[in-house]
């Protein structure tokens, strides 16, 4: 269990998550560049006296990641750079941001998807499919419980009520003082023994998980192209990407980026 010092210090981490989003929200424009976004990121984060805990992070089979947020338009649904498109974003794309932060040795990890200037219905019920999806998956997460839980409810939103689908083999993971930490929390229910090891783990108080719908408009499939970062929908068709900090405490979850839903829709 971590102590009040260890909450305290989460909860710091997770608000300059918040704070940079706010600040984006207001920043974004169409005409901008992914180059730009990441610039005013990195000022952003100077500021709030923290540091990107993306840039420069090293996976295997990938060069460093060369930015300090992860910038994904449209049919990239994960792991955007800012260098790998110069066109400027435009009204009806949609623009999924995920801020990652060290502050005080303690890691805030949140993504959240706009919309610019306006969107076709589709784009629009993608959007509100993933942030409601997010809301209803945190409040699965109680103590007890086990992890399969989430994934049950997210799935049944995404996939039963709004007819979309769930990207596979990604998912959200524990975290705290390091980015990446057990458990895995995938957002689709196993359909075999041993798909998802960690499916029948419970959810414990002190527990700090990082939880991640990412959705496309017309498959489940991702595919890459050789060893760059960008994760797209395997169809080409749109993408959201929403993730949420969440504390396991013994009276239920805390999300302690709950301000993130009062972010607009739209920007720009």
């Amino acid at each position: 269990m971590p102590s009040a010092k260890d909450i305290a210090c989460a909860t710091a981490a997770a608000e300059c998550v918040c704070k940079t989003h706010e600040a984006l929200a207001a920043f974004l424009r169409h005409g901008q560049t992914l180059a730009q976004i990441d610039t005013f990121v990195a000022a952003t984060l100077a500021k709030l006296d923290c540091k990107s805990c993306f840039l420069g992070y090293k996976a295997r089979g990938h060069p460093p990641f060369p930015s300090h947020a992860c910038l994904s338009i449209n049919e990239c649904v994960v792991h955007g750079t800012h260098d790998m498109n110069s066109a400027p974003i435009v009204e009806g794309d949609l623009v999924s941001i995920d801020i990652g932060v060290r502050h005080q040795g303690w890691i805030g990890d949140a993504a959240w998807t706009y919309l610019v200037k306006s969107g076709d219905p589709v784009s629009m019920s993608l959007l509100q499919c993933g942030r409601e999806s997010l809301r209803l998956g945190v409040d699965a997460m109680q103590p007890g419980r086990p992890l399969i839980d989430w994934a049950r409810v997210v799935q049944g939103h995404v996939e039963t009520t709004c007819g979309f689908g769930l990207v596979r083999g990604l998912g959200g993971h524990g975290y705290g003082r390091t980015l990446h930490a057990e458990p895995f929390v995938s957002n689709v229910v196993p359909t075999y023994p041993g798909e998802w090891s960690d499916a029948w783990k419970v959810f414990r108080p002190g527990m700090l998980i990082a939880v991640e719908p990412m959705i496309a408009v017309s498959t489940t499939e991702i595919v890459s192209h050789g060893t760059a970062w960008p994760i797209f929908t395997g169809d080409g068709s749109r993408s959201v990407h929403f993730e949420a900090d969440v504390l396991i405490t013994e009276s239920g979850p805390v999300n302690l980026t709950q301000s993130l839903f009062n972010l607009p829709d739209f920007v720009g």
